[in-house]
Formats: C-alpha cells, structure tokens, sequence
C-alpha cells in the first residue's frame, strides 16, 4: 500500500478513495508518527478515507522544530484540515493525540462552525482532570528516557541505543511539554458523539478518568475497554478497529449531507 502525502505536509492518507462518504482523522500518542495508523485502511471499509496526522520533528517532517505550543499547534491543524473537511468527518486521538483531536474539535467549533461525527478518545484521561504524574519534559536526558520507560510505549532496545535516541529525544520532549502543562479551559460540550477508549491492563490511565470523557460531549457517549496496556492500539488492533467501524457507522447514519464549504 503506498503512502501519499498530501498537498498538506501534515497529513499523511494511506489509501485514496473517490468514493469517500466520511473521512478519519488520526493523531497519534506522544513522539508518535502518522505510520501507528499504516495499517487502518485494510481494516476500515474503502467509503472511509483514512487521514494520519503528521507533527513536525518525525517522519517525512524529522528535520522540522516540533511544536510546543497549544495555540501554535492546534491553530495550524485548523487552517490545514479545513479543506479536506467538505463531508462529515471523524477524530481518533491516542493519549496524547487525544487532547489533541479534542482540542481541534472544540476550535473548529468556535471559528469555523464545524463539528466531528464522532471523536475517539483512546488511552487519555479527561481534559477536566488534573493529572497526578510528575512530570518529565525538563528532565535530563537519562532521568527523561528513564521516564519514558514507566509508559512502555518504547521498545527496551530503541532506548539503549543512545544514537536512535538523540534523533526521537526532540520530538518527545516537546510532546511531552504540551501533554504535561495542558490547561483546560472549561467551554461548551462538543457537538459530536464521543468515544472513550481504555486498556484492561492500563496502570496509568483509570477507568474513573475515562468515564469522566462523559462531561465533554453533549452528544452519545461510549465507553469501551480492551485487552491490553496503555498502548492496546498494538496488541487489540483488530478488535479495536472493529469499534471504531461500528461506531462510525452508526454516526454516519445520522449524519445529513455534509455543507460544502
């Protein structure tokens, strides 16, 4: 399958499709790439067109200073996604990429009276709550790597190797700063259903923080567990894609034609 980068550097979609009736946004966890969603579009039926999301500091964008501002951040992923957003659309962030979708949707909503069908939430506690853990993002190198550790998203081997690790140690660094001093800011309810996402096995992420995803929406609002840790996007990706699917169906049956912009 071969990887097309759009017009909009930032987005990368893995398939085309003419006949498209819904397109999904995905963002991915911290120091993570467009490539953790390669795979969706074998998974998903060909009417959804699959879009990742591509951060600077990673992937075709590696040599790019990462962001490390919210307004920065989600401001340009507004005026970027705003063109491809001419039929009804969907949001699936994970942990960190999460508050992003969030944020992106609540923006939309203010300065372009645009809403999701549906937004994902996987592996992230609500917006509302404060967090718990201390954070990392000023930490030395070796204590930060250290700390990357207690998520596991990182294979032992990759942070060994202090080569591979001066190359991604940038873009988790600023990834982790906006994670860590994230501020909500109390607003209205998304538009949109909402979908919380959480791993069995998550010792990170309680299931309380999940169920409190709830408050965000004025819309459905599911909430769905799976086998796994905090990164069960690898090890439940078949059943989780299924939900997804399933949800998305169901929003896109109650969806009225899309607005052309």
């Amino acid at each position: 399958m071969g990887i097309q980068i759009s017009t909009n550097k930032l987005l990368v979609r893995f398939r085309s499709t003419g006949s498209a009736r819904l397109r999904l946004f995905c963002f991915p966890y911290a120091g993570g790439s467009a490539s953790a969603f390669r795979s969706w579009p074998e998974s998903v039926p060909e009417h959804i067109e699959v879009y990742a999301v591509q951060l600077p500091g990673r992937g075709h964008l590696w040599k790019e200073a990462a962001y490390t501002r919210w307004d920065e951040l989600v401001g340009a992923l507004a005026e970027l996604c705003v063109p491809y957003l001419d039929r009804p659309f969907a949001f699936f962030g994970y942990s960190f990429g999460a508050l992003v979708g969030f944020e992106l949707a609540r923006l939309l909503s203010r300065q372009y009276q645009l809403s999701p069908c549906h937004l994902f939430a996987a592996s992230c506690q609500a917006p509302q709550l404060v967090r718990s853990d201390a954070a990392i993002h000023h930490l030395p190198d070796h204590a930060f790597v250290e700390g990357l550790r207690h998520f596991k998203g990182i294979p032992e081997h990759i942070l060994q190797d202090a080569s591979m690790m001066e190359f991604l140690l940038p873009a988790l660094r600023a990834d982790f700063m906006l994670y860590e001093t994230y501020g909500y800011v109390p607003g209205p309810p998304l538009a949109c259903a909402l979908s919380a996402y959480g791993g069995l096995e998550d010792a990170l992420i309680r299931l309380s923080a999940l169920t409190c995803w709830q408050y965000m929406t004025g819309d459905a609002f599911t909430l769905r567990m799976f086998p796994g840790d905090h990164f069960f996007l690898r090890s439940a990706h078949g059943v989780l894609l299924h939900a997804v699917v399933e949800e998305l169906a169901r929003s896109l049956d109650k969806q009225a034609p899309a607005k052309s912009l």
